[in-house]
Parts: structure tokens; sequence; C-alpha cells
């Protein structure tokens, strides 16, 4: 089990119904059925950016990173990125998370909470 988070870039939705309405339209668009596009550079940027603070899963030797499934790039599609964290490192993964997405000016939900973050 894993505690999720979707970044994507646009407008910040005015609330956090809407916000469930833009992340159900662009996961339904960009990450559910036959396969997304490449990341967007900004999106991408941002991956990479949390990759120096945490290596990826995939690399983890020594056990350390938050992410839950690696590589953590093939959670992102376009503009849209959705990845999970382990529970035990969620709550400071995840407010890293949120404000490294707000300081490039992306969107931060948060699945769990149904709510925008930060």
């Amino acid at each position: 089990m894993s505690y999720d988070l979707a970044v994507w870039e646009g407008d910040r939705p005015p609330d956090d119904k809407t916000a469930r309405r833009f992340f159900s339209d662009l996961y339904d668009r960009y990450l559910d059925g036959e396969g997304g596009e490449p990341a967007s550079e900004l999106i991408a940027a941002y991956v990479t950016a949390l990759l120096e603070r945490w290596c990826d899963v995939t690399e983890d030797e020594e056990e350390t990173s938050p992410w839950s499934v690696g590589p953590l790039i093939d959670g992102a599609s376009g503009p849209l990125i959705y990845f999970g964290m382990s529970w035990s490192m969620a709550e400071e993964a995840s407010a890293y998370a949120a404000a490294l997405a707000d300081s490039m000016g992306l969107i931060c939900f948060d699945v769990q909470q149904d709510q925008l973050r930060p």
C-alpha cells in the first residue's frame, strides 16, 4: 500500500472538488489505457529534482528511497505524474514533493486526502 500524489502542469484549480475532476480527466487521458506519451519537459525536470533528493527505488541499495515503485519517471505522461510513496516516509516525502511542485509552478493533488497541496 502506498501514499499517492498527482502533480501536473496548469492553472491551480479553485477548489479541491475541481482539482479532483482535473486529476481524473488527466489520469484518464494520459495514464489509463494504452500508455501515454513522454513526460513533458517540466514534469521530467520535476522527477529529476525529486531523484536528486532521494534515489529511485530501483537503485536503492540502502533502502532509503520513499518511492514505492520505479523507475519514478514511469508514472509520468505528458503534463502529469502520478506516484506513490511508502507510508513510513510519506509525511516527509509528500511535504517535500508538494513544496517542490509549488516552487516549479506545478499543481500537487493529494489523492488520499482528496485535496490540493500545499
